[in-house]
């Protein structure tokens, strides 16, 4: 008597569960990635008239918006205490010793807002200031 000998059954591989946690995985990770914030500082800057001066390439720009916020090179400070101003921009100049400072405030800025960014730029060593404001309409 020949008996056939049974084959054992190819196994069956199941990827719903792989796909399911490779999924989980791609979800986790597009949520817990931090995405850049691009903010946009709205200053509305004071006119006056007169010739626009040309700055060097190298410039530190302290922002003061309407509510007294500052921001060094674009970027919000934590709060507006001079020695947390002092640190950024100590840290916003780098190795340079003395950069050219561009302050820039709004038109609604308080006028404290705006002598004490000026205040711990000097207390720093800096000197070269340069206030912007905007060319007053007809002044070209």
């Amino acid at each position: 008597m020949q008996l056939k000998r049974s084959r054992p059954n190819e196994p069956d591989v199941n990827l719903t569960p792989l796909i399911d946690v490779v999924f989980l995985l791609l979800i986790f990770f597009m949520v817990s990635t931090t995405f850049e914030r691009e903010t946009s500082i709205t200053i509305e800057l004071p006119e006056a008239s007169g010739a626009p001066v040309e700055t060097e390439k190298r410039v530190l720009e302290i922002s003061i918006d309407k509510q007294g916020r500052y921001y060094v090179n674009g970027k919000e400070l934590i709060n507006t205490q001079k020695e947390t101003l002092k640190r950024a921009i100590q840290k916003a100049a780098g190795d340079v010793k003395d950069p050219q400072v561009l302050l820039s405030a709004d038109r609604n800025a308080t006028h404290q807002s705006v002598i004490m960014a000026m205040d711990a730029a000097g207390q720093l060593g800096f000197n070269r200031l340069t206030i912007t404001a905007s060319q007053a309409p007809g002044e070209q």
